[in-house]
């Protein structure tokens, strides 16, 4: 059964996001648990660790990507790539020290960013996806080395 006050926060989740947050952290704080919307509070906390998930994912296909334009299109090298490489770096190893428990799902999805990486680097460099190795080369802890680059 739906209730006028069930109404009214769903109303506010939908109508105004920032101010639902507001009232939401203010009833958490003087602990009217009575008068939080669970629903939507549980679903964006669920989001929240699937956007950290997905962070997590992008940036490694990003590096993987570069470490791949950086191996096998030798004449193209840039210190852009370089700087995406460590860029890219500095998110994953920020995000492993911030939430540790994504160190498991980083070796989870490793090979799954890799063919990713593939096709997107034969995307970027017109080269056939069979040039890329279908197992990658690399080791997750290579990949978050600052010092390594693939020769």
């Amino acid at each position: 059964m739906t209730t006028e006050l069930d109404t009214n926060r769903q109303n506010l989740y939908e109508t105004d996001y920032l101010k639902w947050i507001e009232t939401t952290v203010e009833k958490l704080r003087v602990q009217d648990y009575s008068n939080i919307d669970w629903e939507n509070l549980i679903e964006e906390f669920e989001d929240m660790g699937r956007s950290e998930r997905r962070s997590l994912e992008s940036n490694l296909i990003v590096v993987l990507t570069h470490l791949l334009k950086w191996q096998f299109q030798r004449e193209f090298r840039s210190g852009s790539w370089k700087g995406s490489i460590a860029e890219h770096r500095r998110r994953i190893r920020k995000a492993l020290k911030e939430s540790p428990s994504l160190k498991p799902y980083l070796e989870q999805v490793f090979a799954e960013c890799y063919l990713e990486a593939v096709e997107q680097a034969s995307a970027e460099t017109e080269l056939p996806v069979e040039t890329f190795p279908q197992e990658c080369l690399y080791t997750s802890v290579e990949v978050l080395d600052s010092n390594f680059l693939p020769e």
